[in-house]
């Protein structure tokens, strides 16, 4: 299923012209047109999802492991030393296109700060309440 009016859908399926490094039946990986740093990708499945809410859970299995072969390749002929596997949903947590896709983002020693976030802090009892909020029988 595509959307014909997602961006994201038209490049993962040819539509518009990429700059892909990987292919297969159900995803595109491309260069990101807007790159934190050099050769910063996109894991664009093939079929639409808004978000990992919408996902089915046959795609999502396949996600981490593309990820983990991308990101092996790229490490081994970028020569990065460390690795960024990103992914919103939702625009609260950053996602501006809502057609699912990861972001593969390589990462230097000494490179620019481009993922920070300032930590909370939580009483005890704060945290026991957000436990016996979450937990998942």
């Amino acid at each position: 299923m595509r959307d014909d009016n997602c961006i994201f859908c038209k490049l993962a399926n040819g539509d518009i012209p990429t700059n892909a490094i990987y292919e297969d039946d159900e995803f595109k990986v491309i260069l990101d047109a807007s790159p934190a740093t050099r050769g910063h990708a996109l894991i664009l499945p093939k079929n639409h999802f808004a978000n990992i809410y919408e996902v089915d859970d046959a795609t999502a299995a396949k996600i981490l492991p593309l990820a983990k072969k991308v990101a092996t390749h790229m490490t081994e002929k970028l020569g990065c030393d460390g690795f960024n596997i990103l992914q919103n949903n939702g625009e609260a947590a950053g996602q501006t296109v809502f057609h699912l896709h990861v972001h593969l983002i390589p990462r230097w020693n000494g490179g620019k700060d481009i993922l920070n976030w300032s930590h909370e802090e939580f009483s005890d009892d704060e945290m026991k309440n957000i436990c016996d909020t979450l937990k998942m029988n």
